[in-house]
């Protein structure tokens, strides 16, 4: 097919606006006509980050900060009205080829084909993880070597759990710190050991990870790390204050905590990997690692207000939010 015969959507889209503090609504947008260089995708499932769409959700992030420098699809800034959201799989019109896109939630949207990750032959539900899946093995790259060390991961949400998985296959063992029993028990039922906070008193371990957007577990995490041990942060706090005691006690054991974040690749990793390898691994990551058991809750996307509202207020027994485009209903494209 021709640059001048390229597919175009003959309706409009619909996407997801977040309008307000806990208030997002489905508005229509001009139907996508790609450029050259694009192809139009159609949704078919898109995923709800438990940690960064739920501040976003909440209005916890600051108001003139850029939705992502990184991500084409995501320009403008966290001001109302914004259209967020980084987890969409769908196919190619014109090929039916199955893809990644980080782009906010929406039932279809003209892309630039350099911008989509190809896909396996995994369900997408489950593909929508691939953003945390990639974020959980730059958290273990960062954590570096630790053959048969003890890790303590803080928080057994879907992030919390593929870095375990991941640090497991990296030769560390880890543990995870998880206030609520059922996490425990899915963690434990995929092969990655949890016990409750309570229990990790004077742990003093060389590596503790947080991964549970919890203002309060970096001070814990400090408690539980050896003598020039280090705490890695993987969480975003957003606009909430993280109170640290920095005190005699963190002095004198020489601690060290540092952040870890997917956008970029540390220049210490920079002769072995790249994003376009990292995106790689993930991708045959999504075929070995044990991913259908997190999606938990599927949503119609007419129902997006209500999976917000269920990620929001924690609810019991789920770990990652779908939205599923039903093709059947969207009409012609």
């Amino acid at each position: 097919m021709s640059a001048g015969s390229r597919p175009a959507s003959s309706r409009p889209a619909r996407a997801l606006f977040h309008t307000a503090p806990r208030r997002v609504e489905i508005r229509e947008l001009p139907a996508p006509r790609p450029a050259a260089g694009e192809v139009l995708v159609r949704t078919l499932s898109s995923g709800i980050s438990g940690g960064t769409e739920r501040l976003v959700y909440r209005g916890e992030i600051p108001a003139d900060l850029a939705l992502d420098d990184t991500i084409g699809a995501l320009g403008g800034t966290f001001s109302y009205p914004f259209a967020y959201g980084y987890a969409c799989v769908g196919e190619v019109a014109e090929s039916g080829q199955r893809v990644f896109a980080f782009h906010p939630h929406q039932d279809v949207f003209a892309a630039p084909m350099s911008d989509l990750v190809a896909l396996p032959a995994v369900d997408p539900a489950a593909a929508t993880l691939f953003p945390l899946v990639e974020t959980a093995l730059q958290v273990t790259l960062d954590a570096g070597d630790g053959y048969r060390d003890r890790v303590i991961v803080l928080g057994a949400g879907v992030l919390g759990l593929l870095t375990g998985l991941l640090l497991q296959r990296a030769g560390w063992r880890p543990l995870l710190a998880e206030p609520q029993e059922w996490r425990r028990d899915l963690a434990g039922r995929l092969g990655v050991p949890a016990a409750d906070p309570g229990e990790l008193r004077a742990a003093e371990v060389p590596l503790v990870i947080d991964a549970s957007g919890n203002p309060e577990a970096p001070a814990m995490a400090l408690d539980l790390l050896a003598h020039e041990g280090t705490l890695l942060v993987a969480s975003w706090f957003g606009t909430k204050p993280v109170v640290l005691p920095l005190g005699g006690a963190f002095h004198r054991r020489r601690l060290t905590i540092r952040s870890t974040q997917v956008s970029t690749v540390p220049a210490r990793l920079s002769g072995t990997w790249s994003r376009s390898r990292r995106q790689r691994e993930t991708v045959a990551l999504l075929t070995e690692l044990p991913l259908a058991p997190l999606c938990t809750d599927v949503f119609d996307f007419q129902a997006a207000a209500e999976a917000f509202r269920a990620v929001d207020a924690g609810k019991p027994g789920l770990m990652h939010a779908v939205l599923n485009y039903d093709r059947s209903a969207a009409g012609d494209l």
